[in-house]
């Protein structure tokens, strides 16, 4: 929207609050007009908001005429989606007060999705997340199913950003087969969804599998919608099986289909995984416009991903390269803004993600190169501060090093006291507990007997267990089984399983030397981890030593 349309629209907004205020009066050729031919009118101007505005307010004054809560909430809801985005949540409120007016749940559960689904795209995932749960408190008491659906969907969407990949996987799985009978759009986008996750665990068969299976299923329900997102899709799993040409084909065939939807934050991915496929195949100088495209969008909109803010850590190597001091100090600013807006935003895939260059180590570079824009002048000063830096920073690493490995030692320690005491009596699960009111004695009874057989048989180890998996195969339900570990066990279920691989691992590490050859892949493959940073990081978790100095100091010890 230009500056011309965006000051149009603010004064037919404020057009329309007057007009609520002053009983504007309605053209006589509308009033007598139903609401569906008002709704038919609104779709089929969406985007006009000029030429809208005389049925948006039609629509909603004819509703409060009516007493309509309904079609009061849907009044509403069509403005909001002609409101510039500063003005959406006042709308998205009124919703809301009119709803729990009407005490009835469906609307009230509705209206705070759509509350939800304004801060998703405002990127405010927390408040988003929040709202969804609100909405879910209202709707699960309703029979509605789409409502229902449409929850889960959008908790899922939420759960997938925050890095719950296995939780948001499931999720998008009840959506598909609900969907697939009652909604394509919403069908097609968990499709889309659902592949994404896989990528985003490494199952990269099953994405490709599920991005086919979308395109073949857009071309049957003859919606072309998300077609450019499948293959985008595609593209980004192309990457990351090395096939870079391919990618690269899949993305710039998808984009211009994506520029024209206006969707700024599908096109900032493809620029980044266009110009990642070019940076891999030693093509720097061609990379360079998509990545500065990436740039432009975070600049413009203020959209950034975790994956994302690698941009600027290749293209400070890039103007390295180029003894470019400008251009890296500026990648540097802009990847400690995309660092703060990551760490307000992304709080649990932030903790995960790899950073080359930490907050500390960026604030340092950022002084060096100031440093070295003063160095015709300051030569003496700036070779003194140097060495008196890296002094500094070799003194604190050193420390820090042999910190660590005091610490690393005595949690060793612990450790195998803790194995050796446990082989020696082994300890009972938490049966004395107090009982669990809201599910039957016999039913939590069931779940503990499976949940022994589950542990002793060592099926733990199998690959892509989720809680839907084994609770069909205990002949239960997620909710229970979920509700049983947790009070039992004191876990969540992924911590539960990890838990389970890693005291496995452990044990095995001890007592089978061959086991103390194997690198850290083919130990997250014996215990059934999807990848070599999902075993790392649960072996910490549970131990707090890394994997490789267990195996250091288990060898040390020739046990």
């Amino acid at each position: 929207m230009n500056h011309k349309h965006f000051y149009l629209l603010l004064v037919v907004i404020s057009q329309f609050v007057s007009a609520q205020k002053n009983n504007f009066k309605i053209p006589d050729s509308l009033k007598n007009k139903n609401f569906n031919y008002l709704d038919d009118r609104i779709y089929a101007l969406r985007g006009d908001s000029l030429r809208a505005s005389v049925y948006l307010y039609a629509y909603l004054s004819k509703a409060k005429s009516e007493k309509n809560w309904k079609e009061i909430i849907n009044g509403y809801q069509n403005i909001l989606h002609e409101s510039p985005e500063s003005l959406k949540l006042i709308y998205a409120d009124s919703m809301i007060y009119v709803a729990k007016q009407s005490k009835v749940d469906a609307l009230i559960g509705s209206s705070y999705l759509s509350k939800g689904i304004v801060y998703y795209g405002k990127k405010e995932l927390q408040n988003a997340l929040d709202n969804y749960i609100i909405a879910n408190n209202f709707i699960s008491k309703t029979n509605d199913k789409y409502l229902i659906y449409k929850v889960k969907y959008n908790i899922a969407v939420i759960k997938s950003y925050l890095g719950f990949y296995d939780e948001a996987i499931s999720l998008f799985k009840e959506c598909i087969v609900y969907f697939k009978d009652n909604g394509t759009r919403p069908y097609l986008n968990s499709l889309h969804s659902l592949g994404l996750c896989y990528n985003k665990i490494g199952d990269l068969g099953q994405c490709s599998q599920t991005n086919a299976l979308g395109l073949s299923e857009s071309i049957r329900l003859k919606n072309k919608e998300m077609t450019p997102y499948f293959i985008q899709s595609e593209g980004i799993n192309q990457y990351f099986r090395n096939n870079y040409s391919t990618a690269i084909r899949n993305l710039q065939s998808s984009l211009d289909s994506i520029i024209q939807n206006k969707d700024f934050a599908s096109e900032s991915i493809a620029n980044f995984y266009i110009a990642k496929s070019l940076w891999q195949q030693k093509k720097y100088e061609k990379a360079l416009p998509y990545f500065q495209k990436v740039d432009q969008i975070f600049r413009d909109k203020g959209y950034i991903r975790p994956d994302l803010r690698e941009t600027y850590e290749l293209l400070i190597q890039f103007y390295k390269t180029k003894d470019n001091l400008q251009g890296q100090l500026y990648s540097i600013d802009q990847l400690l803004k995309a660092d703060d807006l990551l760490n307000e935003s992304y709080k649990y895939l932030v903790s995960k993600i790899h950073k080359e260059y930490n907050t500390k180590e960026l604030l340092f570079e950022k002084e060096k190169i100031h440093s070295e824009f003063l160095k015709e002048k300051q030569h003496v000063y700036f070779f003194i501060c140097v060495i008196i830096v890296l002094f500094i920073i070799s003194f604190f690493l050193s420390y820090k090093h042999l910190k660590n490995r005091r610490i690393y030692k005595q949690k060793f320690d612990e450790l195998m006291l803790r194995i050796n005491s446990d082989n020696k009596s082994k300890p009972k699960v938490k049966s004395e507990k107090n009982q669990i009111m809201d599910i039957n004695h016999e039913t939590v009874a069931n779940i503990l007997k499976q949940l022994e057989k589950f542990e002793h048989a060592q099926k733990f180890l199998e690959k892509d267990l989720t809680l839907s998996k084994l609770a069909v195969r205990f002949k239960s339900n997620p909710k229970y089984l979920s509700i049983v570990i947790a009070h039992y066990r004191d876990k969540s279920f992924s911590k539960y399983i990890n838990d389970l691989k890693i005291d496995y691992l452990v044990n095995l590490l001890k007592t089978d030397k061959r086991f103390r050859n194997y690198s850290n892949l083919a130990l997250a493959e014996e215990a059934g981890f999807t990848s070599t940073q999902r075993f790392a990081h649960a072996f910490l978790s549970k131990t707090e030593i890394t994997a490789t100095y267990f195996i250091e100091q288990i060898k040390k010890e020739k046990i």
